[in-house]
């Protein structure tokens, strides 16, 4: 029964693609859905989208390692995305633009800004689908074990057919599929695998206390919870995925209603997540923390109704592979390949398919050849944050503060540059540094821009 139902969803998927490759008459339809999503598809295609790899199987491991401030690796989440609907939604929806990198070259001018934050964009990206990828291989395990290599190359064709097929048209209604199944799938996992532990006070007994400390935890300080706050909820505030959702919007009240419900949704169910975790902690002490919400869902729920709970789990991950896959393949495709080669819009559907395939095909590879789910998101989060957070939100203020694409060149290149080399280097204690960092490039290399153009100009 639960093959039969983790088929029909695959399956079912596909299907979406195949209809929604009618609707793409041209860059804005493939892209941003032409522009008419309301309120249910936008907030339905966040969630899918922000409830994905991290969010499950990695919160549930957080939680089953950790205990309850596993809930933050969402919760954070929340914060960026209610930061963002106050402050920047309404900005971001105003420019008529395909990708974020578009928006960082109408707030300093040029194409050079554009493409070389397109390539730290796609760098970080290809990880965080590889992820994904990760992630599906370990819940279809739950269900047939031993094939995790064939399970992850099913699962990552199948978001790649219908990505390829029908573009935004194609995530936005596959999300909206899918965000249901993830709300009602969490929802059994958490209730039966609370009661299958003997309830909360039961798991408490049978735990450390620092099991149920919040907001911190002795293996879990206040480095660690800002250290998630600025690369991990930023990510959230100024996330490539997270703006094609707002572009995709109807209009800027969409936007703004759709991430303040998706934020809204996303408070509890970290702490549905992460009390599953702790539950499986208790009931199967001996298995992989990445693996707690899968085993959990085998051991605690009946046949037919846990292949319901693995399809959810499934659709978590697959919702945000897909709106990763195709933002980082429109990157590719819009704000390097078009400009360097000089596409035309006519064609630009077409490179675009290509990118999906071969981005899908190279996340694929790096899934194969990673293990952790959130070492490699973590690692993914920081070279994005550390270069590209603070010169777009900045650039929202260009003119106050004088700002201009040289300064904004260098606080990319170097923020993530930093993040990256310090996050290999094991220097995660100084991982904080980069944010004032890539605020200091930027505001230095724009004075130091300026100035030698007021020299040159004999001003």
């Amino acid at each position: 029964m639960n093959n039969i139902i983790a088929g029909a969803f695959l399956l079912g998927m596909i299907l979406v693609g195949i209809l929604s490759f009618k609707k793409i008459k041209n860059a804005s339809s493939f892209f941003v859905a032409d522009r008419k999503a309301g309120i249910p598809l936008v907030t339905g295609s966040l969630l899918a989208t922000v409830i994905g790899a991290s969010s499950t199987i990695g919160i549930a491991g957080l939680g089953y390692s950790k205990g309850l401030v596993g809930a933050w690796w969402m919760l954070v989440g929340a914060i960026g995305l209610l930061v963002l609907s106050v402050w920047f939604a309404e900005r971001v929806r105003c420019y008529e633009v395909y990708t974020l990198p578009e928006i960082l070259e109408k707030q300093y001018g040029g194409n050079a800004i554009r493409i070389i934050a397109s390539v730290l964009i796609a760098a970080a990206w290809l990880g965080i689908i590889a992820a994904q990828i990760i992630a599906a291989g370990k819940i279809l395990s739950a269900l047939w074990p031993g094939q995790s290599v064939l399970l992850m190359i099913i699962a990552g064709s199948v978001f790649i057919i219908y990505t390829f097929l029908g573009g935004q048209y194609s995530i936005l209604h596959t999300d909206l599929i899918q965000a249901a199944l993830i709300i009602t799938g969490v929802s059994i996992c958490s209730v039966v695998g609370i009661s299958a532990a003997g309830g909360l006070s039961e798991m408490a007994a049978q735990l450390p206390p620092s099991y149920f400390s919040f907001p911190t935890a002795p293996n879990f300080g206040w480095t660690d919870l800002l250290t998630f706050l600025f690369f991990v909820g930023a990510t959230y505030m100024v996330g490539p995925d997270i703006y094609s959702r707002i572009f995709c919007s109807r209009d800027p009240r969409v936007a703004r209603r759709s991430l303040v419900l998706t934020a809204s949704v996303m408070i509890p169910t970290a702490f549905l997540i992460t009390l599953a975790g702790i539950a499986a902690r208790v009931l199967l002490p001996e298995i992989q923390p990445e693996s707690a919400l899968p085993a959990l869902v085998i051991h605690t729920i009946p046949a037919g109704l846990s292949g319901l709970v693995i399809v959810s789990l499934l659709a978590a991950v697959m919702s945000s592979a897909d709106t990763c896959l195709l933002t980082t393949s429109t990157i590719i495709a819009a704000d390097v390949l078009a400009p360097l080669l000089k596409i035309g819009e006519s064609n630009l559907i077409r490179v675009s398919r290509v990118c999906v395939i071969i981005t899908g095909i190279f996340s694929l590879i790096i899934a194969l050849k990673l293990q952790g789910i959130i070492a490699s998101l973590l690692l993914g989060y920081t070279v994005y944050s550390a270069g590209l957070v603070i010169p777009i939100l900045l650039g929202f203020y260009v003119h106050r503060f004088g700002l201009n694409a040289a300064g904004a060149i260098i606080a990319v290149t170097g923020g993530g540059a930093s993040g990256l080399f310090l996050k290999l280097s094991g220097h995660d204690s100084l991982l904080l540094y980069t944010i004032p960092l890539s605020a200091v490039l930027l505001f230095a290399g724009s004075y130091i821009y300026r100035r030698s153009y007021m020299t040159g100009q004999g001003l």
